[in-house]
């Protein structure tokens, strides 16, 4: 089994002290995110989980408690975009990030973190040249820290169209679409990183970037020497290659407020549903 840590929202983030108790006491109780009187019993014990697969914008409050995992294979996507205050207003310094991100690389290697860039988003503040400029930085600064960036073009569902009215944010077009990713990935070999898109439609085969999966049961097969025998979640997208986890976070509960966020509704939901939190709960939400 593989556990999903979280597409929901940011549990290294905001919700640290929650797993760790929750890996201390071996299991968790997770919510149909559709049906909540639905409820699954989920073991955390080292020889029922395959693999934990993190998502993060900011890992930091894990760092000096990675020491706990030690009976667990796992990885991180780390989320690192170039988007100020106005799309991404609770992160800390982008250098402050960079350097976690370093730090995190050299306790657990290179290949078990994963970069997203991701979503890539376009307005009259963010051009193309600027995700030139600063992917280039990034590129630069993360060289030797992993191995792999995965990239993805925003989706505008209907309820980030009411979020984002006031930023003019739009997708790339097809056109914009291929010119950045060839610009991104002759920046991204230059520096020894291997660019693959997320649940994209568009083939970009012909400039080696790939289809990819971020739970992916090739790295897991890398990291613990064992192939498993798992097939597509079936729970994702059409388009999404990721194979079938088990996701233990809650929707509209990440404190990171970024505008282009999917997981969350609005900041009231968020604020309200974090009221239902308790570290020492098997719920995530009480």
């Amino acid at each position: 089994m593989i556990i999903s840590c979280s597409r929901r929202t940011d549990i290294p983030a905001f919700y640290s002290d929650w797993f760790f108790n929750r890996i201390r006491e071996g299991f968790v109780l997770v919510r149909n995110p559709i049906n909540a009187k639905q409820v699954r019993q989920v073991s955390l014990a080292p020889p029922d989980v395959d693999c934990l697969v993190f998502w993060t914008k900011n890992p930091s409050p894990m760092l000096d408690r990675l020491q706990l995992l030690k009976d667990y294979n796992f990885y991180f996507q780390f989320t690192l975009t170039p988007y100020n205050k106005d799309i991404e207003p609770n992160l800390p310094p982008k250098a402050a990030i960079i350097d976690t991100f370093l730090k995190l690389s050299n306790k657990i290697g290179k290949k078990r973190i994963i970069w997203r860039y991701d979503p890539i988003l376009l307005s009259a503040s963010v051009r193309m040249e600027y995700h030139v400029e600063h992917f280039t930085r990034m590129s630069q600064r993360l060289s030797g820290h992993t191995e792999k960036c995965i990239i993805s073009f925003i989706d505008m569902y209907r309820h980030l169209q009411n979020k984002m009215a006031h930023l003019s944010v739009r997708p790339p077009d097809e056109s914009e679409m291929r010119v950045l990713a060839e610009k991104i990935t002759q920046i991204a070999n230059a520096n020894n990183i291997k660019v693959e898109t997320c649940a994209e439609k568009i083939d970009l085969s012909d400039l080696g970037i790939g289809h990819g999966k971020c739970i992916d049961d090739h790295l897991i097969a890398e990291l613990t020497g064992v192939n498993l025998k798992i097939g597509k979640d079936k729970n994702q997208r059409e388009l999404c290659g990721c194979v079938a986890s088990v996701d233990i976070g809650e929707y509209n509960t990440c404190k990171h407020l970024c505008s282009y966020c999917y997981a969350n509704v609005n900041q009231k939901k968020v604020e309200k549903n974090n009221a239902l939190h308790h570290s020492t709960s098997p719920y995530f939400l009480s």
